[in-house]
């Protein structure tokens, strides 16, 4: 194993060291090598086993068993709450300075495990090597983040104004106690590393409930988070599916909750959680996005193609800042969409641990069955360009789709299909395209291709979207990292309107007490 480091991000999505790719070949096949074993989830630091199992197959090929997982049910929910409970006075009273150390400690596991976890990654999700790569050194660079925030806040302590020399009064922020993680199959290292990051340097212990089709993702993470020393009780994972979900969801001593997910399940969480406490507790959310690119008259149109088709169909158009909408002006519709068509009839879509495969699987036998109806019926109402069909293979592997001419009213422009698939529509003037694009019920990332100065101002006036991007090559809609672009949305994309990776986020964990001492 080298000591060299290596540095992917969202931005880059590539690396020309030869390295890089030996050892990421190299964790590939130590991950092949051992498939199919049984995994425990952790409650108090302890491996914990149950009477019943999931097994979890590849998206890349069904017949490849991951492994064997437990079926997490009530019963472990309020073992591991219970744990967590136990160990929140303990945390809660360390010092900040003391939590951000074992939290940055944390963040040095993943980063020194970035191959292996990626590898994992690519075998459970089906993400190409890079994307893979991105995924676990966001979740270290999450955990850094906040540790940093956390570091340079004074651990939210402020000092406020005194009457007099005699009184002394400041805002201290503090936290509130177990909290629930609910991550997403999507990003599984980035989307539990992240938020039970924040909701531990801020001195809430932690259940995390990963998504059922990344047990052992979420197995590697966990694992990081005990080796480097989190003290028992203060980190829990439970995997299963919607029941644990659910019962974390009403468990009266869950005091704050994180879901990453769909709008549906996201609204469900968001009543539940209110309707089974006894006073309001904090949420929060974010459920996905339905995200527009605008392509003006003046735009590069080589930039535009590239960012969108990476955007559109990156992760097999899985991820929530996907571009699913693009308004092209109508004088340069026919020159992009030539481009466009030409880079995405390049993608190679296949096994993504290969080198030169862009796109993989989607996630599970239930998308690729939605994938097929969202084709067949923008067969009949518009005009598919390319794609529009299954692939050959032992996995569910499906073509980036480009189509065309979908009437105005038609819902797929409004519903998130969570799959390779993008809509192209021409546009005539400025009102018509901000009223287009701000039609939906999300407002998660929007982007625009302009070379003039004054577009690009309305594009931010006019806008409903939490993430804008201008003229990005890397991906229209997509591609936000820790310190550099903050990440959530507007509307129906969020409960709280802070966006991860920003100033903001953390005092989300804590509640404000106000103290006055007079002498």
């Amino acid at each position: 194993m080298s000591d060299k480091k290596f540095k992917v991000t969202y931005a880059t999505l590539a690396s020309p060291d030869p390295m890089l790719h030996e050892l990421y070949d190299a964790a590939v096949a130590r991950a092949r090598e051992n498939l199919g074993g049984k995994f425990p989830m952790y409650i108090n630091n302890e491996p914990h086993y149950t009477a019943q199992t999931f097994s979890k197959t590849s998206p890349i090929d069904t017949n490849m068993i991951i492994g064997e997982f437990q079926y997490g049910t009530e019963e472990d929910i309020n073992k591991a709450v219970a744990a967590a409970k136990a160990a929140f006075p303990a945390w809660r009273d360390m010092p900040a300075q003391e939590r951000v150390a074992l939290l940055n400690k944390v963040a040095d596991t993943i980063s020194e495990r970035l191959f292996d976890i990626a590898a994992m990654v690519s075998l459970e999700v089906g993400k190409n090597r890079l994307e893979a790569l991105g995924d676990v050194e966001e979740a270290a660079d999450l955990i850094r983040y906040y540790c940093n925030e956390m570091e340079e806040n004074n651990g939210f302590v402020r000092e406020l104004k005194a009457e007099s020399p005699r009184h002394h009064n400041r805002s201290v922020l503090k936290p509130y106690g177990v909290w629930g993680v609910i991550s997403p199959f999507n990003f599984p290292a980035a989307l539990s590393a992240g938020p039970v990051g924040a909701a531990l340097v801020t001195g809430n212990t932690v259940v995390l409930k990963p998504a059922e089709d990344t047990p052992r993702t979420s197995v590697m993470i966990a694992q990081c988070f005990i080796d480097a020393g989190i003290p028992a009780g203060v980190f829990n994972m439970v995997t299963g599916d919607e029941v644990a979900g659910k019962a974390l969801v009403a468990h009266p001593d869950v005091a704050g909750l994180t879901f990453t997910g769909s709008y549906e399940v996201g609204m469900s969480i968001m009543r539940n959680f209110a309707a089974n406490g006894v006073y309001p507790r904090p949420v929060v959310i974010e459920m996905g996005g339905k995200n527009p690119a605008i392509v003006t008259k003046t735009a590069d149109l080589d930039k535009a193609a590239l960012g969108i088709m990476r955007s559109a169909f990156g992760l097999t158009g899985q991820k929530c800042s996907a571009c699913s909408r693009v308004y092209v002006h109508k004088d340069v519709k026919d020159a992009f969409l030539e481009k466009l068509l030409a880079l995405t009839n390049q993608i190679k879509v296949g096994d993504p641990t290969q080198q030169d495969v862009f796109m993989g699987p989607i996630i599970n036998q239930t998308a690729y069955e939605a994938y097929q109806r969202y084709v067949a019926d923008l067969a009949e109402h518009g005009n598919i360009l390319t794609g529009g069909k299954t692939l050959e293979g032992n996995g569910y592997y499906v073509a980036p789709t480009i189509v065309d001419n979908l009437p105005d009213e038609h819902p797929l422009w409004k519903h998130e299909m969570f799959a390779p698939i993008v809509a192209i529509r021409a546009y005539e003037d400025e009102n018509e395209v901000v009223a287009l694009a701000n039609d939906v019920k999300y407002g998660l990332t929007a982007g625009l291709y302009s070379q003039d100065e004054q577009e690009i101002q309305w594009f931010f006036d006019s806008i409903e979207a939490g993430v804008m991007y201008v003229n990005r090559e890397a991906g229209a809609t997509t591609g936000a990292w820790p310190g550099y672009q903050a990440f959530g949305g507007w509307k129906g994309s969020t409960a709280t309107g802070k966006a991860a990776g920003s100033f903001y986020y953390l005092p989300q964990y804590m509640r404000e007490q106000s103290q006055t001492v007079i002498d």
